[in-house]
């Protein structure tokens, strides 16, 4: 989406799941500001669909392949966006996954898998590319949990865990790297449209509808919703705003 705004001329982004759905739109979106990106995701052909697109619409996009679950994965793609883009000057961690049931019924091979994604991912990201960010005393890290890590969710008693413990994480990043003007916060969704909705309200058009409803602004999220405030986050605008999280779900939570 183009917005005629170029806050971030100039900067590199690395976003982390950004082949499809909301790392897609937060991608596209931050390149519209300026911003080189890259695409980091595990699956490759998607993520090079995605950066051949934003180079068809003028900006300055490649792919990485990322496994979030390994250190050594984060690494050597920080070392490949900065030797052909430049030092990364913002970080979105937004790769995520999730199954939907009961906790009493789930597995530990879930859990492992969930918390490995959710969780350790936005570890091994920051532990790979803040330290970089501290040598240049700047940078913008900007994580995306979830309105289920506030609230709770049924079905996903792993995930708000996760989610919830970005959070703190987070608060606890902003505070340690504050000293080098490196600016840490995260943005939850709540209900949005994305692969993982469609598949969790297949054949529950009525639990949509009723989510819907509960929703005040009366819809449910679209990618773009998010890519607007992450962009905010990455940008000068928010250069005095750090260790907050902001709800990007239509008024469906209201913290205080």
């Amino acid at each position: 989406m183009a917005t005629g705004i170029s806050r971030l001329q100039g900067k590199v982004a690395l976003v982390t799941g950004a082949a499809q759905g909301i790392g897609r739109a937060i991608a596209a979106r931050l390149a519209s500001e300026g911003a080189a990106v890259a695409i980091a995701d595990i699956q490759v052909e998607a993520a090079e669909r995605t950066a051949q697109e934003l180079r068809a619409g003028g900006a300055k996009a490649i792919a990485v392949k990322l496994d979030v679950t390994k250190l050594e994965d984060a690494t050597q793609a920080a070392d490949r966006v900065e030797q052909e883009l430049g030092p990364i000057d913002i970080l979105v961690n937004n790769a995520g996954w999730d199954k939907l049931e009961p906790f009493v019924n789930s597995a530990p091979e879930t859990w492992d898998r969930i918390i490995a994604i959710n969780y350790r991912g936005v570890l091994n990201c920051c532990r790979a590319i803040a330290p970089r960010m501290q040598t240049r005393s700047s940078g913008k890290i900007v994580s995306i949990s979830s309105d289920a890590g506030r609230v709770g969710s049924t079905g996903e008693a792993v995930y708000a865990g996760c989610k919830a413990a970005i959070v703190g994480f987070s608060k606890t990043l902003a505070r340690e790297l504050a000293r080098n003007k490196i600016n840490v916060n995260v943005v939850c969704p709540g209900p949005t449209e994305t692969a993982l909705l469609r598949e969790a309200m297949a054949g529950r058009q009525g639990v949509l509808d009723a989510m819907t409803r509960g929703i005040p602004l009366r819809r449910i999220g679209q990618p773009e919703d998010l890519a607007g405030a992450v962009a905010f986050l990455a940008s000068p605008d928010a250069d005095y705003v750090t260790g907050q999280v902001i709800s990007v779900s239509g008024g469906l939570t209201m913290a205080g």
